[in-house]
C-alpha cells in the first residue's frame, strides 16, 4: 500500500521542536549544508517539507543536501 499523501510543511517553531535544535544552530546547519533548506510559501513566509526533516532524523550527522535528492 504506498502512501499517496501530500507533503506537510512544517514551520519554525514544528521543526525546532521535532529536532531539538536552537534557532541559531538550525539556519547554522542551513548555511552548512547539514540541514533542508527552508522553502518559500509567501514573501515573509517559509518552511521546512516533513519528509526532509524526518530524513535528516533518520541520520543527523552523516546528512547533506547534496546527497538528497530535494
Amino acid at each position: 500500500m504506498t502512501d499517496n499523501a501530500p507533503d506537510r510543511i512544517l514551520r519554525l517553531n514544528a521543526v525546532l521542536d521535532r529536532t531539538g535544535l536552537s534557532r541559531a544552530t538550525l539556519y547554522r546547519k542551513i548555511q552548512d549544508g547539514t540541514f533542508p533548506r527552508q522553502l518559500r510559501i509567501a514573501t515573509r513566509c517559509a518552511g521546512w517539507r516533513e519528509t526532509a526533516v524526518n530524513e535528516w532524523m533518520r541520520n543527523p550527522m552523516f546528512y547533506s543536501t547534496e546527497d538528497s535528492g530535494i
